[in-house]
This record gives C-alpha cells, structure tokens and sequence, in this order.
C-alpha cells in the first residue's frame, strides 16, 4: 500500500501549515519532529465521537503536527484508536501519507494468554502486524518497546525490534518507560546489531521530573531523543482544579490515573502559584508547562492529548510565545521545591 504523496493529493490542507510550527532534531539522527506531537492515548477510541476525532486530527496536521502517537492498547476498547486513525488516514490523510510520523507500541496487556503482553519476540511482531492492519498501513515510522520486560532478556526483544526494522515494518525504533540503567543496556544492544534507537518516550512534567535523575544524560550521551508525554500531568497543570473542585467530566472524575485524593490543599498551592508566574507573563498554565518542557534542548517533543479541535489550539498557542526567561525559570524552580 505504499502511497506517493505526490500523487492524488486533494489540495484542501493548510498549504502552510509547516509555518508556524517549529521543529528539533531527534538525537543524532535525520529526522526532526515537531516541537508539539499529538497522541491518542484518550479520546480517538470507539467509544468516542469519530467526528471531534477527525476534527482534531486534521487540525493538528494543518497547524504542521505531523508526528501522530498511537499504541496497540490505545482505545477504549484497546486497539480501536489504531482503527480510528486508519480510518481518519483512508478518508483524509493517505495522500499526504510521506509527510507524516506514525508511532505505534507494544508492551502492555493487549489479548489473554502468555503471548498478550510484555517483550517477547512473539508478542512484539504479532502486535505490530496486527497495529498495521488496523490502521492499513505497510510500516510504522517508530515502533516502540513500550515498557521493559523483567524477564525478557533484553537481546530478544530488542533483536525482535532491529528484525522489524531490516523486515521493512518501521523506519525507527524507541523504547518507553525504560529507567537510566535499562535505557543504557537497550541503546547498547540495539547498537551493536546496527540498528540505531532513535528515541525514548517518557512521562515527564513539572509535577514529574523522574528523567532528570540520570535517564536524560544516558539520552544525551547515546544521541537518542526523548518525547514527553503527560506534559500537563494527567490535566492538573491546566488551570481546571486551581478552585478544588472536580469538574464534571474531568479525569479525576473518571478515577483513572488521576485520582481526586491525590488533589491536595498542598498541591492546590503549589498549582495556584505556577498559574500566578503563567498570568504575570501572559500565558495559561497549559503554555506555562509546555515551555517549560522545551526549555530544554534534549527534548526533542512535547506529546499532547486532545480532546477537540479548540483545546489543541490551545495547546499550540504556547509555540507562539517567548521562551521563558531566566527569572521566570528560577521562581518556577522555587515553587516546584514546595512540599505537595
């Protein structure tokens, strides 16, 4: 099914849509993605409206969002946000199919059995032919180990990773969730079999800085990229809980990964005091968090979620604003040390 994105294109697109978009080069590799990706961990399921779906989609790739993040258990139901963006591809995107990133992953509990989940060889190739199928795709741009298998060794998997590679089924190869040491061994093997680990996607924020202990350098130092997900931290660092309250509809509502408890008078405090520094430079807290992401240069992208057209925008707006400034860094820095 390869496409040439020459061919067929419906010029309805934002024929500029790659100006006002900024974009970094992944580790020490050719390919540069943008400062801002989108994800569909939440809202691209079945269980969700196709049509917002499609809207924010095609938004983001107007606005120069070309790298679009997916994972085999993406849904609800898991693997239906996998044909959600197939089916958004079929209809809208195939003809500009060269000038896009798709990642996809494998790792975490996807079918019953010994075979759904983890590491193994098995699981990770089955994964991958079934992620393919889903979106009607003949390869991934990245394919990712989304989380270290225990008891895997790690030359298995990381060997299934460089054969998905020489077998044409992705152009890249990352890992996730892999901590300093496992990110070391990882990037180690995956060398000496000659297939390069181009990136490692890892949750990171102001309110989560475990990168920073080490992982970060092991990064630097090995010309791997990094992405961050959960930027906003699970929507705590976007102004919708400075009040206490727990809207209706919110994740913390839904008692997911965001539990209500974990919303302290602490941490109301220390979230109060980031949205004060946001507002006195003229920005949201959302825009806030993302800069301060990007203030770095070995992170390479900021993965966002959306659940609409309007809120991407939103999100995007903080590429429009100034780098945050020396001043604005330190009293950031000194709110972030307040106990939560």
């Amino acid at each position: 099914m390869f496409f040439n994105a020459s061919e067929n294109r419906t010029e309805n697109r934002n024929e500029n849509r790659y100006d006002s978009m900024k974009y970094r080069r992944c580790g020490k590799s050719g390919l540069k993605l943008p400062e801002i990706s989108l994800g569909l961990w939440h809202n691209f399921g079945s269980a969700d409206c196709y049509k917002t779906g499609l809207e924010t989609v095609l938004a983001a790739f107007d606005a120069g969002i070309c790298h679009f993040d997916l994972a085999n258990n993406y849904g609800p139901p898991p693997g239906s946000a996998e044909l959600t963006f197939g089916r958004i591809l079929k209809e809208s995107l195939l003809p500009y199919r060269d000038e896009i990133i798709i990642s996809t992953k494998a790792g975490y509990d996807m079918w019953p059995g010994p075979y759904g989940e983890w590491g193994s060889r098995k699981y990770l190739i089955a994964s991958l032919d079934a992620s393919l199928k889903r979106m009607g795709l003949d390869y991934v741009d990245i394919f990712y180990s989304h989380r270290p298998d225990p008891e895997t060794p790690i030359e298995e998997t990381m060997g299934a990773l460089a054969d998905i590679v020489r077998q044409g089924k992705a152009l890249y190869i990352g890992i996730s969730n892999y901590n300093a040491e496992q990110s070391a061994a990882a990037i180690s093997v995956l060398r000496n079999l000659g297939v390069p680990c181009l990136i490692h996607q890892a949750s990171y924020s102001m309110l989560n800085r475990w990168i920073e202990d080490g992982l970060l350098d092991v990064l630097e130092k090995e010309g791997t990229g990094c992405i961050c997900f959960s930027p906003l931290a699970q929507g705590l660092l976007t102004g919708r809980y400075l009040d206490g309250n727990i809207p209706d509809g919110s994740r913390a509502s839904k008692g997911g990964f965001l539990k209500a408890a974990s919303i302290t008078p602490a941490l109301l405090k220390k979230l109060n005091a980031l949205n004060d520094i946001a507002k006195e430079g003229g920005r949201s807290l959302s825009a806030l968090a993302i800069l301060w992401i990007l203030r770095d240069r070995r992170n390479t992208s900021v993965l966002i979620g959306a659940s609409s057209a309007a809120q991407l925008k939103e999100n995007l707006a903080a590429l429009s604003q100034t780098a945050l400034s020396l001043d604005e860094l330190d009293r950031i820095e000194k709110v972030l040390k307040m106990e939560s």
